[in-house]
């Protein structure tokens, strides 16, 4: 079973209130309904769903929709579910608001269908059993989309997610409008806003999870960063000194300079603060990084010199 569907699945399982209800079966008939010879035909693949949209029917308008099962081909086991409803059309699809007084089909509910932050969470319930996804976080990266077929009803879902500040965009594909959320904490806020709170379990502890192996990977890069860095400095220190060894000798060089040069001879691959701390313990002296940074630097001048009047 797919992520998707066990949010379906847990939506259609929970209790709302009627104006809920109604304003979920808006969404869903609004994205998932063909209207034709006067009779509203309804196509899905989660019997969940078919399930709550026949008990909605009823409950609300006190009609009882027929259904019918397609069964898949072979190359697709999957069965799909047709539900039909020939009573009472103008009655129900003015309430959902798909029809305004005149019989006209709306693009979008009128604003004081959705007036309350309940009946927004409702309606992207709706909308969601209609034509919504979410990829499972443990197979893919995140994302949320809505897959409808009009600009308006793109925008109003697009309206709807960042009403509650979910970054929602909206982008055209060849088949329809895609209204898409891609930030995982906010598609984890979607999933509380539509109630599926067995799906945000799942979905925040593989978040978590993800996060820290992200957070763990980022150091463990900074950190063969920093070995790299310093294994490269201590290359270069080791060839100046070399350099000057050959050229000039040790004794043309102060006994500061000294002293860095015999401990990186020393300990080539240690990191210059490393380094600082064995010399200030063997030595019973207090060196800093800062201040061994600075003779490693006059050991540089002194090869670059050298460089030059060859």
């Amino acid at each position: 079973m797919s992520f998707t569907t066990e949010i379906k699945n847990e939506i259609c399982s929970n209790d709302y209130s009627k104006l809920e209800n109604i304003c979920l079966l808006s969404g869903f008939i609004r994205n998932n309904a063909i209207i034709e010879d006067n009779e509203i035909i309804i196509l899905s693949e989660n019997l969940k769903v078919v399930r709550k949209v026949f008990s909605l029917f009823k409950e609300l308008f006190d009609v009882s929709p027929s259904y019918s099962q397609i069964k898949g081909n072979n190359l697709s086991k999957k069965s799909y579910y047709n539900i039909y409803i020939d009573d009472k059309l103008n009655l129900i699809l003015s309430s959902l608001m798909y029809y305004d007084e005149e019989d006209n089909v709306l693009k979008v509910p009128s604003e004081y269908f959705l007036d309350g932050d309940d009946l927004k969470r409702a309606y992207l319930r709706g909308a969601f059993l209609a034509k919504g996804s979410i990829n499972d976080p443990k197979k893919s990266r995140y994302h949320l989309e809505f897959l409808v077929d009009s600009s308006s009803e793109a925008g109003l879902i697009k309206d709807l997610l960042n009403y509650f500040d979910l970054h929602a965009k909206t982008i055209s594909r060849d088949k329809g409008y895609m209204t898409y959320v891609k930030e995982a904490e906010k598609i984890g806020d979607f999933l509380r806003l539509v109630s599926a709170n067995n799906a945000i379990l799942y979905y925040e502890d593989i978040r978590i999870y993800r996060d820290h192996k992200n957070m763990t990977n980022r150091l463990n890069n900074m950190e063969q960063a920093n070995v790299d860095k310093s294994i490269n400095a201590s290359r270069e220190q080791l060839e100046d000194i070399n350099l000057i060894k050959e050229k000039i000798g040790l004794d043309a060089v102060d006994d500061r300079i000294k002293v860095a040069i015999e401990y990186r001879e020393k300990y080539p691959e240690v990191s210059l603060s490393e380094l600082s701390e064995i010399i200030s313990l063997e030595l019973d002296k207090k060196i800093t990084k800062s201040g061994l940074s600075h003779r490693f630097r006059k050991i540089r001048e002194i090869a670059d010199k050298l460089r030059k009047n060859d």
